[in-house]
C-alpha cells in the first residue's frame, strides 16, 4: 500500500519531492519531531491539487507546512502526508506599493524587500520565524502590529483543489484566527499593501526591533516561538513567571528563563517532554490565578 502511494506521488512530483518516514525534526523550529508517512515538495498549483486528489483517493489526512514554526509534532510523528510549501514557492515581486509573496516566503524576508523599496508598514514582521502563507492562516504578530493590518487579499485553494482570490476584509481575522483557518483553505500567494517610507528610517526601526528580539527572546535556543496565546487582559510570560516557573523543567524542555512565553529545547527535548510542561504550566497558572492558557503552539500527530 505505501509502495503504491509512493509511487504515484513520485510520478507528480519526482524522486527528488517524495520522502518516506522523513523525520520532523528537522523541519520544525522545535527540533523535535517523528517522522511523517509522506513529506512532499509540490513546485506548482497543478501539483498541490494533484496531490489533494490522491490524499482523497487513498483517504490519507494532510498537513500543509511552511518552515515548521510554531508546531510541535509527536514523537510518533505524523500518520498522513506533509505537504511542505517553504522554498519552493518564496518568490516575491513589487508592486508599487505593494508586495506579492508566494506563500513559502520567510516574513524576514518580505520586510527585507520592503525596506529596499522604501516602503513601511511591514516592521514589526521582520523577526517573526514563519511564512506569509503561515502568517495568513493565524494573523500572526508582533509588536503591536498584526498581518491584518497589511494585508491586501490572499489566493487560497480549497480541499477541492479550487483557486480562491480573497480580499482581506472578507478573512475575518482576529487574534490568531482567520477564515482561512476555519476554512481548512490553503494559501498560497498573498498581497498586502504597504506605504512609502523613508528607506533609513525603515532600516533603523527594523535592527531596533531586531536587538529587542535578540534581548528578551531566547533565540539561541530551538523553540516554537510564544507558547501559549495572550489571555485577555494578561501576558501570559508574566503569569507564568509570577506563578514560579521560570526555568522548570521537564526532561529536555524548559520555560526559558529569558522570557517565560517562551518554551525551549535544551537540546534533548522530545515532544512528550514539552507537552507535559505545557499541561504542568497551564495548571499552576490556573490554581494561581484562574486564568487559562491557552495554546499558541499547534500540535501535530498523537499526543
Amino acid at each position: 500500500m505505501k509502495q503504491e502511494v509512493k509511487q504515484k506521488f513520485s510520478q507528480l512530483l519526482g524522486m527528488q519531492g517524495v520522502y518516506v518516514e522523513e523525520p520532523m525534526c528537522r523541519h520544525t523550529t522545535f527540533r523535535i519531531g517523528g517522522p511523517a508517512d509522506y513529506f512532499l515538495i509540490p513546485e506548482s498549483y497543478g501539483q498541490i491539487r494533484e496531490i489533494l486528489d490522491i490524499c482523497r483517493e487513498e483517504n490519507l489526512p494532510y498537513f500543509i507546512l511552511g518552515n515548521g514554526s510554531n508546531l510541535l509534532v509527536s514523537d510518533s510523528g505524523y500518520r498522513g502526508v506533509i505537504i511542505q510549501i517553504y522554498r519552493n514557492m518564496n518568490q516575491i515581486q513589487v508592486e508599487g506599493e505593494k508586495i506579492r509573496a508566494g506563500a513559502g516566503a520567510l516574513l524576514s524576508a518580505i520586510a527585507g524587500a520592503a525596506k529596499n523599496a522604501s516602503l513601511t508598514g511591514f516592521e514589526f514582521a521582520g523577526g517573526i520565524p514563519g511564512t506569509i502563507g503561515g502568517a495568513a492562516v493565524m494573523n500572526a504578530g508582533a509588536y503591536g502590529g498584526e498581518l491584518k493590518d497589511v494585508l491586501w487579499e490572499v489566493t487560497v485553494m480549497d480541499r477541492e483543489g479550487e483557486i480562491l482570490q480573497i480580499p482581506a476584509k472578507d478573512l475575518k481575522m482576529g487574534y490568531r484566527t482567520s477564515i482561512i483557518k476555519q476554512a481548512g483553505y490553503l494559501v498560497l500567494e498573498a498581497v498586502i499593501s504597504l506605504k512609502k517610507g523613508d528607506q533609513e528610517a525603515i532600516g533603523s526601526y527594523m535592527k531596533e526591533l531586531g536587538q529587542m528580539r535578540v534581548s528578551k527572546q531566547p533565540l539561541e535556543y530551538p523553540s516554537a516561538g510564544s507558547t501559549f496565546k495572550r489571555p485577555e487582559g494578561y501576558f501570559a510570560g508574566k503569569l507564568i513567571m509570577e506563578s514560579g516557573l521560570r526555568g522548570y523543567q521537564v526532561g529536555g524542555a524548559k520555560v526559558s528563563e529569558k522570557h517565560c512565553g517562551f518554551v525551549i529545547n535544551t537540546g534533548d527535548a522530545c515532544a512528550k517532554d514539552v507537552k507535559k510542561l505545557m499541561d504542568d504550566v497551564i495548571e499552576r497558572v490556573q490554581e494561581k490565578f484562574g486564568v487559562t492558557l491557552e495554546p499558541e503552539v499547534k500540535f501535530l500527530g498523537e499526543f
